[in-house]
């Protein structure tokens, strides 16, 4: 399979996990602060994204076992993304309207279907991708995620705001359904599963150089978590309608994440992994202090579009890279088990700030709260300069590599 085919692929599955997730933790936060929800009430809303910090529980299973007529990998893929369209369209079915608790739960059936489809995804994105291809393998995938996001978040938004809920549920299965099709068509090569007594996850955290490196990818994402899980609050609480949130995050956000992603990908291979991780940490933290600097006066629609195009790119820089560190510390043969192990930890350290989000800010206020953040991001990006010997192996049996 050829490299931009593979690239395809992997940005129809990335963009299905970006579609919902994005409607959830970008437009929901919206919708309850329009609703008067406190800002505690808000940040602990994000708990139900809890599948995505637990999935490597169930990841070994699907590492050992998979279809052989559907394919290893697309056997889970294919009917998850399916499940995932069916619960968001059955959501446009009443007639008088979503409560929040049926809402609620939807979220957390939304996430566990989709962060189980991310074990499988991830697994045979690093099954696909050569060495040499990974970091624009990966900022294709940041990328798609991103543009997922904001599709449903930014751009459901205004249209959610334009014609109601019914509507933006249906567009949002609709859409998850056509993104289904590329991997429908894909027909994945049969491949043979690792032994069942080698996916141990202790096996994993024996590895040299694994308890600094599980550490580093807690904290280089935490810091800014802490502050978009405040964001769109702080957009509604400035001043701006749904609408000028939406074209925000859906127009802006759209572009500068794109570019961000893009970028970061590209530039992960010519400066290495330490290196990139380096600087876009620093670039990742000024642009969360640019929110605080923001918030101390008269947040304009102009100044805060700025703002966002800059915090986007960033953090698309950043997390490309960290990504691409990530998959070159698996196992090709454990690739979905050890891949999904470290995105837990991402998960549950990000998932965790913006759960407390709301306490800070409701506490130090928006100004105080995001310049609290930025100082994490920066103690995060002194983490690397002082830890970073993410674990490699090269191939089952062989000693484990240190990267440069």
């Amino acid at each position: 399979m050829k490299t931009p085919a593979k690239l395809g692929l992997l940005s129809s599955l990335y963009l299905s996990q970006g579609l919902p997730f994005g409607f959830f933790t970008q437009a929901l936060p919206v919708l309850l602060r329009k609703q008067g929800m406190s800002l505690p009430a808000i940040g602990l809303a994000h708990l139900l994204a809890l599948p995505w910090a637990l999935k490597f529980l169930w990841a070994p299973a699907m590492d050992r076992y998979g279809s052989e007529t559907w394919g290893r990998r697309r056997g889970y893929i294919l009917p998850l993304q399916c499940l995932s369209a069916a619960l968001l369209l059955s959501l446009a079915l009443p007639a008088a309207g979503l409560d929040t608790t049926l809402l609620m739960a939807a979220v957390l059936g939304v996430n566990l279907l989709a962060a189980t489809q991310d074990i499988a995804t991830d697994g045979l994105a690093v099954d696909l991708l050569a060495p040499e291809e990974r970091g624009w393998g990966n900022g294709i995938q940041v990328a798609a995620y991103r543009v997922g996001m904001i599709i449903g978040g930014g751009l459901m938004l205004a249209v959610f705001d334009a014609v109601g809920w019914r509507p933006t549920f249906l567009a949002l299965g609709g859409l998850l359904l056509l993104a289904t099709v590329p991997i429908g068509l894909y027909r994945e090569p049969p491949s043979e599963p690792p032994p069942a007594q080698s996916l141990g996850l202790s096996w994993w955290l024996r590895r040299p150089g694994a308890g600094a490196w599980l550490a580093l990818l807690v904290v280089y994402k935490a810091g800014e978590a802490l502050a978009t899980g405040m964001l769109r609050t702080f957009l509604v609480d400035s001043g701006l309608t749904l609408t000028d949130i939406g074209w925000m995050l859906g127009g802006v956000g759209f572009t500068a994440g794109l570019l961000g992603a893009l970028l970061g990908g590209g530039l992960v291979v010519r400066l290495g992994r330490r290196r990139a991780l380096l600087l876009f940490g620093v670039t990742q933290a000024g642009a969360v202090l640019l929110y605080a600097l923001a918030a101390r006066g008269t947040a304009t629609l102009p100044l805060l579009t700025a703002v966002c195009a800059v915090e986007h790119v960033a953090s698309g820089m950043a997390t490309a890279a960290v990504f691409t560190a990530m998959m070159d510390a698996c196992r090709p043969e454990h690739a979905a088990t050890d891949y999904t192990v470290q995105a837990s930890l991402v998960v549950l350290a990000t998932g965790g700030a913006a759960a407390v989000s709301g306490f800070s800010a409701n506490a130090l206020g928006y100004s105080a709260h995001f310049a609290l953040s930025a100082a994490l991001c920066v103690a995060g990006t002194r983490f690397v300069a002082l830890t970073f010997h993410p674990p490699r192996t090269v191939s089952p049996g062989a000693a484990p590599e240190v990267s440069p």
